[in-house]
């Protein structure tokens, strides 16, 4: 596929092999083969890459589209496919003849990506660093054709962060994916020591585009980026614990009573009030997605209080989409608490993705308030 063209369709094409297969993922604790194989078909993973190299290039409402309509059938591949389509974004970050030499040989990489400078130091070599450090939650190392590693260099006083680029057979994958939520993920501990990484496979500078270029890619800002990433699942599990619930209450009839739940005002209320509630969360989502496409392309500028009021509204979309879930639950009875019945795993998934560290809503919180108060502005910034 040359262009993003009837990619939408192809995803929606593939959301009834990924619902047959997300039980068994989930057993299995790591993304299903063959669906992984026919999301790479389906050209997806492309979405990211540049044009230049054969890549789609799209907007993030796509990208929203894309991973709501995964994630309604599975969020944990929901995760997986939106992860996968951003690392490809990634590269970008390294120098053009390292896209050039990784791109001309595949159209696309499957590649865990750690974001965590803490969790690892790399020490000057050679021609190149040895890295050493453990990451953790490694989403993609299943089926990984290379990896993505955050660090330090040893020698650099600023201590900014660098990514390394490096093959999965020179880590260790511990696999101690035992979870309550996310478990088809697969997102394994990865472990390196003193590999070494040639100074080409390292980013040419911190991971985050300058907002001069003129590239689209280059141009999306990294931290929304990778909240609206982590963030689009949410949405799609929402969405389907409504239509869960919508569909139950055509079928329980409530201890005590002999109509469904259906014919009962207190169901009524709290499916309206759900699917309002989940509506309004894909609004919001879809607002700040649109908003850093805007700003990708040219259109608007976002500035820096922008982009991490962008973060802050992205964990508050996330905690909206976890109470829809919980009031769905609620709602449904003693018999959606086997774990064998889809509203568990929505349940286990949206209160695992919830704690991913970019939806702290204490830290991104004070972050932004703070950035509010020393701001002085001289009113408050609405838009």
């Amino acid at each position: 596929m040359s262009s993003a063209d009837g990619l939408l369709e192809r995803v929606r094409a593939l959301v009834p092999l990924v619902a047959e297969r997300a039980a068994d993922a989930e057993s299995k604790r790591k993304p299903d083969d063959a669906v992984i194989e026919a999301l790479c078909a389906s050209g997806v993973f492309k979405s990211f890459v540049p044009k230049r190299f054969g890549g789609y290039e799209i907007d993030l409402d796509l990208y929203v589209d894309i991973g709501i309509a995964v994630s309604e059938a599975c969020a944990s591949t929901g995760w997986i496919t939106t992860f996968y389509m951003e690392h490809n974004w990634q590269l970008g970050n390294f120098a053009p003849d390292v896209q050039e030499e990784i791109f001309s040989r595949q159209p696309f990489v499957l590649a865990p990506g750690s974001v965590n400078p803490n969790d690892g130091i790399a020490t000057p070599k050679g021609d190149g660093f040895e890295l050493s450090g453990h990451w953790r939650f490694g989403t993609g190392i299943v089926h990984a054709d290379w990896v993505l590693l955050s660090g330090r260099i040893a020698t650099e006083p600023d201590g900014l962060p660098r990514m390394f680029l490096v093959r999965p057979d020179a880590v260790e994958v511990i696999d101690n994916w035992h979870v309550d939520g996310m478990a088809a993920t697969g997102s394994r501990d990865i472990k390196a020591t003193s590999i070494h990484v040639p100074e080409r496979y390292v980013t040419v500078r911190p991971m985050a585009g300058s907002l001069a270029e003129e590239d689209y890619l280059r141009r999306i800002p990294v931290f929304p980026f990778l909240s609206l990433t982590a963030a689009i699942p949410s949405v799609g599990a929402a969405r389907r614990a409504v239509e869960l619930f919508r569909r139950l209450l055509a079928e329980r009839v409530p201890f005590g009573t002999k109509k469904t739940q259906s014919h009962r005002a207190p169901g009524q209320v709290r499916l309206a009030h759900a699917l309002a509630d989940a509506r309004a969360a894909e609004t919001v989502l879809r607002d700040v997605a649109r908003k850093l496409t805007a700003h990708a392309r040219g259109a608007c500028e976002m500035s820096a209080m922008d982009q991490l009021q962008s973060r802050l509204t992205i964990a508050h979309v996330v905690r909206d989409c976890r109470k829809v879930v919980r009031d769905v639950m609620d709602g449904s009875g003693a018999s959606v608490h086997y774990l064998d019945h889809e509203l568990q795993r929505i349940v286990r998934d949206v209160h695992m993705m919830s704690a991913h560290t970019v939806f702290d809503l204490d830290l991104v919180g004070e972050q932004c308030g703070r950035a509010l108060v020393e701001a002085n502005a001289p009113s408050f910034p609405f838009p």
